[in-house]
């Protein structure tokens, strides 16, 4: 019987052992406000589909809570929440955000939840914990359009809070690291044009991003997430990850094109609206294709996001056993 770390390692190395590796993941909302209860719908979950690897998706807020954010599941489709209460109102208060340590409340939940899931899981299968790039933290601190105001007009006292964030992430993915993940699932969401420009992306952006994933390069699995479109892919293709995830259908580059600019190994192929509202055999058509783009090697059939939480167990079914065909 092969694994699913042994596929895995097999697919970092450019081989085939029997099938390429198959992963989705999805947000499970009321339950991820409980360690426990998060724990038990992400095991749920792999036990169900038997993907070859877990990505742990927390609330968003997991991270910005100890700072005294609230939010509110409001019945969105992806299962996130919206924020109800924000931290940052004016420039001043980047400068007083205190660095979180991970004994706080929420972090040291989520830390929790991570031991739970290995303990549950065992070795063989990868477990990936959600990191959110400081800059996608400091959007859900202050709000999207107002981090753009501060980013141009008060960019230094922006700098001061995302070293702050920084900071507090770092000190996390050292806990995490001990709770026995194989990687993090790295999310960037202001590498887009239709966002900021390449240079504003990198003084605000790209040098935390890889503070930040140095201090993870004891890991094996870790995967970039570049969230959007009309992405700043090319300028994140060097960050020190072994796997990269975007949104291959809805925008450049392609799953071929990737694999011409990145060593590693791309995880896509399969469109959200695809395995939320179209048949079974309209998911097993996209992934056909994307098995046949990149030739089944140094790929990880998947969604360049969460898939919905409406989406059906036969359409994400068809997603699993289509690598099997």
């Amino acid at each position: 019987m092969i694994t699913h770390r042994e596929r895995m390692q097999a697919c970092l190395q450019g081989k085939i052992l029997d099938h390429p590796p198959v992963a989705l993941w999805r947000h499970f909302p009321v339950d991820d406000q409980s360690p426990e209860k998060l724990a038990k719908a992400t095991i749920n979950f792999q036990r169900t589909h038997d993907f070859d690897l877990v990505k742990v998706t927390p609330a968003s807020s997991y991270c910005l809570k100890d700072w005294g954010a609230e939010d509110q599941w409001k019945g969105a489709t992806e299962g996130t929440r919206d924020y109800t209460k924000r931290v940052i109102t004016k420039p001043g208060d980047w400068e007083t955000l205190k660095i979180l340590d991970p004994s706080s409340t929420h972090l040291a939940a989520q830390l929790e939840c991570l031991r739970l899931i290995r303990k549950e899981l065992g070795p063989e299968i990868s477990i990936l914990q959600t990191i959110f790039s400081p800059l996608s933290q400091a959007k859900n601190l202050i709000g999207g359009a107002q981090l753009i105001v501060h980013l141009r007009k008060y960019p230094e006292a922006l700098k001061a809070g995302l070293a702050r964030i920084t900071e507090s992430t770092r000190r996390f993915i050292q806990a995490a690291n001990e709770t026995g993940i194989d990687g993090l699932f790295y999310a960037v969401q202001h590498a887009q044009a239709g966002l900021l420009s390449t240079s504003e992306f990198e003084y605000f952006g790209k040098g935390d991003d890889l503070s930040l994933l140095n201090e993870a390069d004891n890991l094996w699995l870790n995967m970039l997430h570049i969230h959007g479109i009309e992405i700043y892919f090319d300028d994140l293709v060097n960050y020190p990850v072994q796997i990269i995830n975007w949104h291959d259908r809805d925008t450049y580059p392609s799953l071929v094109e990737a694999q011409q600019k990145f060593n590693g190994v791309v995880c896509g192929g399969l469109k959200r609206e695809t395995v939320t509202y179209a048949s079974a055999a309209d998911v097993r058509q996209e992934a056909i294709e994307a098995l046949e783009q990149t030739g089944r090697k140094r790929f990880i059939l998947g969604t360049g996001c969460v898939v919905p939480i409406i989406a059906s167990f036969g359409n994400i079914m068809a997603a699993r056993q289509a690598v099997e065909s």
